[in-house]
């Protein structure tokens, strides 16, 4: 009777004791983190500071690799979401717009001229209504972690200064593949062209397309000045929050004490993104808008009423997608950002 009870105790103790070992041997020796943009960007710039954050403080448990470009799915950004979703993509900084396909609540942040400024931003994603986006996209299956930023999309082109709608009447704009974004060109008068990012640098350069819309952290880090966007309107028409995911098996398949490990990594990364993101435009002498006019660019600031015809235009465009995303939300948003916006 001793012998079996010292026997049960022994095999107990090896089982304890192999627990953790059995967990590190169930992590994979690389965890593949999809990214837009690599890290000359911020946006890259974000996934290798979270890479090296988790590979640092899990003491090399958890290593990432980055894969720029959208490389694991071809380069079509719009296939993301799904591809993290089922499992090709292990963990990803995912833009709101590219998947706003999949989930229809994250147009929020495309709608036209919602967010006037970094503090309606931050209200935005920090309050109740990133909270309720993030219990969105864990219901579509993914674990959402922190929020990033790309930036306030400007728009560049090699024709005009562009003050007024009028002013974008025939322009052929490359967007990103999203019907909002169609909706809100086509109602500025101008002609939306859908194509990737990796299209759009030959497109511009051939004169295929006039101009594009991007934050000017990606104008500059892409020196589209090069390829003829010669002239820039700072409308801030919209921001583009982006999102620190996890796919939920790869989430579910480390201890409890590592996820939150990734999840204060993600946080912290998230944090320090933002911070180069907006780096150049946010400083009262805003050395950015002077680097990109050095290289012989037209900056134009709009005046208050010449925005203010600009929202005029595309308001029926919200309108719209209001329903769409849902009424709700839209409302709480725009009570949100009416309260920041000062």
């Amino acid at each position: 009777m001793k012998k079996r009870t010292l026997l049960t105790l022994s095999l107990a103790a090896a089982a304890t004791l192999s627990a953790p070992a059995m967990a590190q041997n169930a992590y994979r020796s690389e965890y593949r983190m999809s990214l837009v943009l690599g890290p000359a960007f911020p946006w890259g710039k974000g996934g290798e500071i979270w890479a090296n954050k988790v590979r640092e403080k899990t003491q090399g448990r958890i290593n990432i690799k980055l894969y720029p470009g959208v490389s694991l799915i071809q380069g079509d950004q719009t296939r993301e979401f799904s591809a993290l979703r089922q499992g090709v993509i292990d963990m990803a900084i995912g833009s709101t717009i590219n998947w706003s396909p999949q989930v229809k609540q994250l147009n929020l942040f495309s709608l036209p001229f919602l967010m006037p400024n970094y503090a309606s931003v931050d209200a935005l994603t920090q309050g109740e209504v990133g909270k309720r986006l993030f219990t969105t996209l864990e219901k579509a299956g993914v674990v959402p972690l922190a929020w990033g930023e790309n930036g306030y999309r400007e728009i560049s082109n090699s024709k005009k200064a562009i003050k007024s709608p009028a002013d974008l009447k025939g322009m052929k704009i490359r967007v990103v593949g999203s019907p909002l974004f169609i909706d809100t060109f086509t109602a500025l008068g101008a002609n939306p062209t859908q194509m990737s990012w990796a299209d759009a640098q030959p497109a511009m350069a051939s004169g295929a397309v006039d101009g594009q819309e991007n934050p000017l952290s990606v104008y500059m880090a892409a020196k589209l000045y090069n390829v003829a966007q010669k002239h820039i309107t700072l409308w801030g028409y919209m921001n583009d929050p982006l999102v620190f995911v996890v796919n939920k098996d790869v989430w579910n398949s480390w201890t409890p004490a590592d996820r939150e490990i990734v999840k204060q990594a993600a946080i912290e990364a998230g944090k320090e993104q933002i911070a180069i993101a907006r780096k150049g435009v946010v400083e009262a002498d805003k050395p950015l808008l002077k680097e990109i006019a050095s290289h012989g660019v037209t900056v134009i600031e709009l005046s208050a009423a010449e925005r203010a015809e600009f929202v005029k235009a595309t308001r029926p465009v919200v309108d719209k997608w209001k329903g769409q995303i849902g009424a709700d939300l839209v409302n709480l948003a725009e009570k949100t950002v009416a309260a920041h916006a000062k």
